[in-house]
């Protein structure tokens, strides 16, 4: 299959892996199941890859554990995991287009995007958390009695990460860099919508030199594999990215379970404040990409916007026409802006969210339909005359649809912003310093980007407020939350000293 016919041909690679990564061996599920992963462009299977269960996450399990329990991976020093690690990262970047095109034909990622950001990046968060390995400190404390105190940062244990469908790889190395700084083992559920990358990650691990079990990769679904990770009694950490309503349940089952701790990125429903004195074609730009790029399936899109009366029309008039003027397509093509939703269950959850919309009572500015007859692609789609109450305001929608909302004044604006369960990320567009700091401030979000949007870093720590989660990816926080704090006080005899 080859991705276009525009002159700019790409040869879609084969398939390579496709099934599970258990204790460093590609094997088959133990129940010999199998599931579909469809290319969302043309509705086609791409391949049939190993459906993994309950058995299977157990098997996986174990492998983890035995790694942990008596593996070298938590004995290392801090530096020889990092220098496998880095290993890794160079190898990563040895393979940086057939990843992409993985990554494009799985998920309908744009593939130059995919190979000039995503997996470079991904590349790099690897870097970042092998630089870390080694600086993973406690403290001596300081004590009031005759005692010496200090406390010991150790790995939490064998995690489970379960990762979602609309990021593979910058979610994939999100969890896995991090925890395998840290010297924890793993194991890792990728979306059933898009196993393909996560399975060519753990041949390059394994080429790069992490030990058998440290990595384990069981596709599945959410309802088997998924379950089986939170609920598992063995499984010392459960780190989730996806729905908050999938979220609620991973928390259930790991209290149920051994009370394992849970980190949940979840849903969100980000506001974009724009103010008058904003720059009008900038702010539209900056509107339009936050909730357009990747189609709109990214948890902190800028999916309310709320502009302030002054330029309210101005602002609204271009907005029209640039998302009139946005290219939807084959996400192989390098003049096209939005490829196709992920699977058919999302596109139709989106185009019915749509027709609520129109029902609501919403005013429809532009797109709002199925784009050609084949594939999962949909219109930029922009409502205003919306209320704060209605369903498009209120539910992630996870797709390219923005309501457009006039306000007042900066306390309404503040209110609007902060009307909603989730509290994931904001945009603020201002020339105003007074404006910014105190509006920035004000809105409960766990990320708040200034005269930007998706300004994103491996540096960053990235995570939500309300009901979009709690627990940090990126950063150094993201490292601590894999890590457990040992305090450790011995009696001083005769010392001179306190």
């Amino acid at each position: 299959m080859s991705g276009l016919s525009n002159g700019h041909s790409f040869q879609i690679p084969t398939v390579k892996f496709n099934k599970l990564f258990i204790n460093g061996q590609f094997v088959d599920s133990l129940s010999g199941k199998e599931f579909e992963t469809i290319d969302p462009r043309t509705e086609e299977v791409i391949a049939r890859i190993s459906e993994g269960t309950k058995e299977d996450i157990d098997v996986a399990v174990q492998a983890a554990r035995v790694a942990f329990d008596s593996g070298p991976w938590p004995r290392m020093p801090g530096a020889e995991r990092g220098r496998i690690m880095m290993k890794w990262a160079e190898l990563i970047d040895q393979n940086i287009e057939e990843i992409a095109a993985l990554d494009a034909i799985d998920a309908g990622k744009l593939f130059q995007w995919c190979k000039n950001v995503d997996i470079p990046g991904a590349a790099n968060t690897i870097r970042y958390y092998a630089g870390a390995a080694d600086k993973i400190h406690g403290e001596v404390l300081k004590h009031s009695r005759e005692m010496h105190a200090y406390t010991l940062l150790e790995p939490i244990g064998v995690v489970g990460h379960i990762i979602p469908w609309n990021f593979p790889s910058t979610m994939f190395v999100a969890k896995v860099g991090p925890s395998l700084a840290a010297g924890c083992t793993m194991v890792l559920k990728p979306a059933e919508q898009t196993p393909l990358s996560a399975l060519f990650y753990a041949h390059l691990a394994k080429q790069a030199g992490i030990p058998d079990g440290v990595l384990n990769v069981v596709p599945g679904f959410g309802h088997t594999a998924g379950a089986a990770i939170s609920s598992h009694m063995d499984i010392d950490k459960v780190s989730f990215t996806g729905s908050t309503e999938v979220g609620r349940q991973v928390m259930q089952a790991a209290a149920k379970s051994n009370l394992k701790p849970v980190s949940l990125e979840l849903g969100g429903k980000s506001p974009l404040v724009i103010f008058d004195d904003a720059d009008v074609d900038k702010a539209a730009e900056l509107a339009l990409l936050g909730i357009l790029f990747n189609k709109g399936e990214i948890c902190v899109a800028g999916s309310r916007v709320f502009v302030q009366e002054g330029i309210y029309d101005e602002f609204e008039k271009k907005l029209v026409e640039k998302a009139k003027a946005w290219v939807v397509g084959d996400p192989f093509d390098p003049k096209v802006q939005q490829g196709p939703q992920v699977d058919k269950k999302q596109f139709e959850k989106i185009l019915s969210y749509i027709e609520h919309g129109k029902r609501e009572g919403a005013t429809l500015l532009t797109g709002g339909k199925r784009v050609g007859n084949k594939g999962y692609y949909i219109e930029p789609t922009i409502f205003s005359n919306v209320k704060e109450d209605m369903l498009i305001v209120q539910d992630e929608i996870f797709g390219p649809v923005m309501a457009l909302k006039k306000f007042k004044t900066i306390e309404e604006g503040i209110k609007s912003a902060n009307n909603t369960r989730y509290g994931l990320a904001a945009g603020i567009v201002t020339k105003s310093l007074d404006t910014a700091n105190t509006v920035s401030r004000s809105i409960r979000a766990g990320v708040v980007w200034i005269n930007c949007y998706f300004a994103f870093g491996n540096d960053i720590p990235y995570g939500g407020y309300k009901m979009s989660g709690f627990g940090r990816d990126f950063g150094l926080e993201a490292l601590h939350k894999y890590l457990q704090v040992k305090s450790v006080v011995t009696p001083i005899y005769n010392s001179p000293w306190l």
